[in-house]
């Protein structure tokens, strides 16, 4: 799933007439980095949450798709906001009962070695976990100002920031989860944080650190730094 249904209100002026994942960054939409990123890693099914400017953001994916038709795709249009737990709780009999991806569209990844996607599921142990976040080290984003999400503890648990200052990874945005975490989650808008934060008292909450850089394009600082980035930065990880 590709979380895109926000309001982009930080993104002002760039997002009056545009939605946030249709903002160009590098020569094409923000949303098209991350379904690059899926397309790439053998996903086939993607479902996007739409809002604000839903019907324009709708057509600008049935653009992309029309030129990539392994994808196939479900918009799911919300009316009244649902947050990013209720945007996803709101489609889950569509993704599946098997672990899927959830991501951000106002992001770009780049990836080293080995794409993010594919660490991701290799780390996966459905026994032992229900969400699996990665998680990169504040020095290597790009665009984000904060002070930090989570511990990363040997053995892979995550630890939330909660009374510390600081922390020294933040969450990509990029995440695998078992349907199994949504099990008594509320009705209507609620944050997955929420889920998260039950996943962590469970010992079911793990995270993996991603090994290269990550661009938070969520301002228009951060698009700016973005498009700094990759310009600069001869790599084939950053997508067709």
């Amino acid at each position: 799933m590709v979380l895109a249904a926000g309001l982009g209100k930080r993104m002002r002026p760039v997002t009056a007439e545009l939605p946030k994942p249709l903002v160009p960054v590098a020569g094409k939409p923000l949303i098209a980095h991350t379904l690059d990123r899926l397309a790439a890693a053998g996903i086939t099914s993607v479902v996007v949450n739409s809002h604000y400017k839903a019907a324009r953001l709708e057509r600008g994916v049935a653009a992309y798709l029309a030129k990539h038709d392994a994808l196939s795709l479900h918009f799911s249009r919300e009316d009244v906001l649902l947050d990013t737990g209720g945007g996803v709780a709101n489609v889950l009999e569509r993704l599946g009962p098997e672990p899927f991806f959830v991501v951000n569209s106002d992001i770009v990844l780049c990836d080293g070695p080995e794409p993010a996607l594919a660490r991701l599921a290799a780390a996966w142990r459905d026994a032992a976990m229900d969400a699996l976040l990665l998680v990169c080290p504040r020095a290597q984003t790009k665009g984000y100002a904060g002070v930090g999400d989570y511990f990363l503890e040997p053995g892979g648990a995550l630890r939330r920031r909660a009374g510390e200052p600081e922390a020294p990874h933040v969450f990509t945005g990029v995440q695998l989860l078992h349907p199994r975490l949504f099990e008594g989650a509320p009705s209507g808008a609620f944050s997955l944080l929420r889920l998260y934060d039950q996943a962590e008292a469970r010992g079911r909450l793990a995270g993996l650190q991603h090994d290269d850089a990550w661009l938070h394009v969520g301002s228009p600082q951060g698009l700016a730094e973005a498009e700094r980035y990759l310009s600069s930065t001869v790599s084939p990880t950053i997508g067709p």
